[in-house]
C-alpha cells in the first residue's frame, strides 16, 4: 500500500509543478550521512524490526525520495505565497487556508504519508516513528506552516492512543490517521498561559458520559481551516468540584463537527472561532480564539489527570518544534550560500581562496572570514541538530516497541531518557535556529531585509519556535529543575556516564586517514565540558540549599551550556563517521563531502563551543544581580 501511494504521490507531484522555482533542495545526502553512516539506523531496524518485511532499505529509500520530490514540488512552491496571503477569518466555522495549501493537503492525504509511522489497526503504515522524523526534517524546511497542520494532528493522535478508551480510539484514530481529520492542542486561555494551574474553562457531565465544555482558548495553532471536514481539539477543563491548580485538571476530546457512530460527519459543535491573530510570522497557519460554548466532548484518560495525559501531546509538539529550530538554520543556510558565492563586495584581504578574476570589481563575499563564519553557523546548527533530533528518534521507535510489548518498565526508562533530552532539544535549536535565521539577513545585507529575497521570512517564521510550547526559560527549569535536581541527579549521572565514556573512546582510538590530532583534540574537550557539567550540576545544587533563587538565575545558561556540548557530542560522532569513510577508501566518489563534515566539526568545537566558558560565567554569578534591586528600579517615574 505504501508504495502504491507513494507512486501516485511522486506522479502528481512531477505534473503539477515541476517547472517550478525551487526555493529548497532537499538535503537527502545530509540525510543518508547522518541516518546510516552516524547513527547506524540499518543495524537499529535490524536489531528491533527485523521481523517487519517491510522494515528495509528499499523502502526508507523510497520514502525520502517521494517526500523530497513533493516538498521540492510541492510545499516549497507555497512557502512564499502562503506567507504574503496568510489565512482568512469569515465567520464563527470558518477559516480559509493560502491558495494551494488544501491541493497539497490532498496529495498528502492521498499519498498516506500521515499515517506512516501509525498502526495498521487504525489504517496506517506501521514503519517506525524515525522515518516520520525524517520525513518532518525535509517538510518543515520546505514549508514549516503548511507541516504545522499534520503535525499538530500527530500529537492529538499520540494523545487519543495513549489515554483513550477502545471505543474513542476506533471512533476518531481513522480519520486522524489518514489525514481526513486533523487535530489541536488547546491549553492557553487569555488570563493563563504557560501556568496552567489557572486554566478556568469547565466541564459538566451531561449524564450519558459526555461533557458539556464551556470557556476561551487562545493562540490554537491551525484550530480552524478548509482543509479537512472535521477538526478534533484536545482541551483542557475543569471539573465540577475539581481540586484548585493543576491537579484539579481534566482532558477532553472535542471535535468542530459532532460524529455519528456510523462515522458520518454531523452537526456543528459550537466550537466558535472568534478570531484568527495577526501574527509577526508563521502566516499560512492559522492562530485562533475558539469559544467552545457548551460544546460536547469526551473525557480523555482519567479526571484530573488531564495535564499528565497532554504531557504526550506537548512532549510530541516539543521535539517537532526543535526540528523547527534545525529547519530554519538549514533553510538559513540554502538560502545565503548561493548568494554569498554571488554577491560581490570589496577585495579579500587574503585572496588564496579567491578565484583569481582580476576582470571584476570585487570579490565574492564568501571569501570574507566573517561570512563563512556565519554560513558555518548555520551548518554547524542545521546538521548537528538534525543528529540530535534523529537521536531522540531511536529512542522513541524503542518507546514504541515498548507499548506493543506492554513492557511498561522499559517505555518509562526510555521516556524519562527522552524527558532529559527533549528540554536541551528544544529551548537549545529552537535558540540557535533564530540566531542562524538573523545570521542569513545578516548575509544578504540590506537585502536580506527585503521580502523578495526570501530570508526575512525564516527569520519571522523561526521567532515563535523559543516561545512556543513552553518558553526557553520553561525548558531551562524543567531541565535543571525538574530533571535533574528534583531527580536527586539521577539522569545527568546516566547521561554525563554515556558522554564520557563515548569521548574517551574516540580519544583512545583517535583517528584514521585524516588528522587523528583532532578527534582527540576534539575528544578530550568534550571529556572536559562533560566532566565541567556534573561539576556545575552539583555547585548549582549545592547553592540552591542556600539560594532557591539560583536555579532560576542559573537555568538558561546551563541549558544553553548543555547544548552547546551536546552539539560538540554530534559532531564528534560526525566527524568519527567522515574519518572512517575516508579512511576505507577515500569516501567513494566525494571525498570532499567527507572532509567538509571534519572541518565542520572543527569550526564548531573551535567557534561555538566556547560560548560555554560565556555560560559558565554568567551561570555561577549570585542570584541577587537581579533579584536585590533598589526599590522602585522597574518604575517607569523617570
Amino acid at each position: 500500500m505504501l508504495m502504491r501511494a507513494a507512486g501516485r504521490l511522486a506522479k502528481r507531484a512531477r505534473r503539477t509543478t515541476v517547472a517550478a522555482t525551487r526555493s529548497y533542495v532537499a538535503p537527502l545526502k545530509e540525510l543518508d550521512f547522518c541516518i546510516n553512516e552516524v547513527h547506524d539506523f540499518e543495524a537499529h531496524y535490524a536489531k528491533h524490526f527485523g521481523d517487519r518485511e517491510h522494515v528495509n532499505a528499499e523502502t526508507l529509500d523510497m520514502v525520502l525520495t517521494e517526500v523530497a520530490k513533493f516538498c521540492e514540488n510541492e510545499l516549497a512552491p507555497l512557502n512564499e505565497a502562503g506567507d504574503a496571503e496568510g489565512c482568512t477569518w469569515v465567520d464563527e466555522r470558518t477559516v480559509t487556508t493560502p491558495k494551494g495549501y488544501k491541493a497539497a493537503y490532498d496529495q498528502f492525504v492521498e499519498g498516506g504519508w500521515q499515517g506512516l509511522s501509525f498502526p495498521e489497526k487504525y489504517g496506517g503504515q506501521e514503519l517506525p516513528y524515525s522515518y516520520s522524523i525524517f520525513q518532518a526534517d525535509m517538510m518543515a524546511t520546505a514549508n514549516w506552516t503548511w507541516t504545522m497542520y499534520p503535525g499538530l494532528s500527530k500529537g492529538a493522535i499520540n494523545t487519543i492512543y495513549s489515554h483513550c478508551t477502545e471505543e474513542l480510539k476506533d471512533k476518531y484514530l481513522p480519520p486522524l490517521v489518514s489525514g481526513e481529520w486533523t487535530g489541536t492542542m488547546c491549553l492557553t486561555e487569555p488570563a493563563c498561559g504557560s501556568d496552567l494551574a489557572q486554566v478556568a474553562t469547565k466541564a459538566v457531565p451531561n449524564g450519558d458520559g459526555s461533557y458539556k465544555i464551556t470557556g476561551t482558548k487562545i493562540f490554537i495553532s491551525c484550530g480552524d481551516h478548509d482543509m479537512t471536514d472535521n477538526v478534533l481539539h484536545c482541551v483542557l477543563a475543569r471539573l465540577p468540584g475539581a481540586p484548585e491548580g493543576t491537579k484539579g485538571i481534566s482532558l477532553f476530546l472535542v471535535p468542530k463537527h459532532l460524529v455519528g457512530d456510523d462515522g458520518a460527519v454531523g452537526d456543528f459543535n459550537k466550537t466558535n472561532i472568534g478570531r484568527i491573530e495577526d501574527k509577526m510570522g508563521c502566516h499560512g497557519s492559522s492562530t485562533c480564539e475558539i469559544n467552545f460554548d457548551e460544546s460536547q466532548g469526551w473525557l480523555i484518560g482519567s479526571e484530573n489527570k488531564g495535564l499528565n495525559h497532554m504531557f504526550t501531546f506537548i512532549n510530541t509538539s516539543r521535539l517537532g518544534t526543535a526540528m523547527q529550530g534545525v529547519a530554519a538554520a538549514e533553510l538559513a543556510f540554502q538560502n545565503g550560500l548561493p548568494y554569498a558565492k554571488d554577491r560581490l563586495a570589496m577585495r579579500a584581504l587574503d585572496r588564496k581562496n579567491v578565484d583569481r578574476e582580476p576582470d571584476k570589481a570585487a570579490d565574492p563575499i564568501i571569501a570574507h572570514p566573517d561570512v563563512r563564519r556565519m554560513l558555518l553557523t548555520q551548518k554547524a546548527v542545521a546538521e548537528g541538530g538534525r543528529s540530535m533530533v534523529f537521536e531522540c528518534a531511536l529512542i522513541v521507535d524503542e518507546m514504541q516497541l515498548a507499548t506493543e510489548a506492554g513492557d511498561t518498565a522499559k517505555y518509562e526508562a526510555l521516556d524519562d531518557r527522552l524527558g532529559f533530552l527533549t528540554p536541551i532539544l528544544k529551548g537549545y535549536l529552537t535558540e540557535m535556529g533564530v540566531e542562524a535565521a538573523n545570521l542569513g539577513i545578516q548575509i544578504f545585507g540590506g537585502h536580506g531585509y527585503i521580502k523578495s529575497n526570501k530570508q526575512e521570512q525564516v527569520v519571522r517564521d523561526a521567532r515563535i519556535a523559543p516561545v512556543w510550547e513552553g518558553t526557553t526559560q520553561i525548558q531551562a527549569l524543567d531541565l535543571l529543575g525538574r530533571k535533574v535536581l528534583l531527580q536527586k541527579l539521577a539522569p545527568i549521572n546516566h547521561h554525563c556516564k554515556g558522554v564520557a565514556k563515548f569521548a574517551f573512546d574516540a580519544l583512545v582510538a583517535g583517528g584514521t586517514s585524516s588528522d587523528g590530532g583532532n578527534i582527540r583534540s576534539h575528544a578530550f574537550q568534550l571529556l572536559k565540558h562533560v566532566a565541567e557539567w556534573y561539576w556545575l550540576t552539583l555547585s548549582i545544587g549545592k547553592k540552591a540549599m542556600k539560594d532557591r533563587d539560583i536555579v532560576g538565575s542559573a537555568s538558561v545558561d546551563y541549558l544553553m551550556f548543555a547544548g552547546h556540548v551536546t552539539l560538540a557530542e554530534h559532531w564528534l560522532k560526525m566527524e568519527l563517521a567522515a574519518d572512517a569513510q575516508l579512511a576505507q577508501g577515500g569516501g567513494g566518489q566525494d571525498p570532499d563531502f567527507y572532509k567538509a563534515k571534519i572541518a565542520t566539526a572543527r569550526f564548531a568545537f573551535e567557534k561555538i563551543l566556547p560560548r560555554a566558558r560565556g555560560n559558565v560565567a554568567t551561570m555561577l554569578a549570585p542570584s541577587d544581580v537581579t533579584t536585590s534591586l533598589p526599590k522602585g528600579h522597574f518604575s517607569f517615574d523617570y
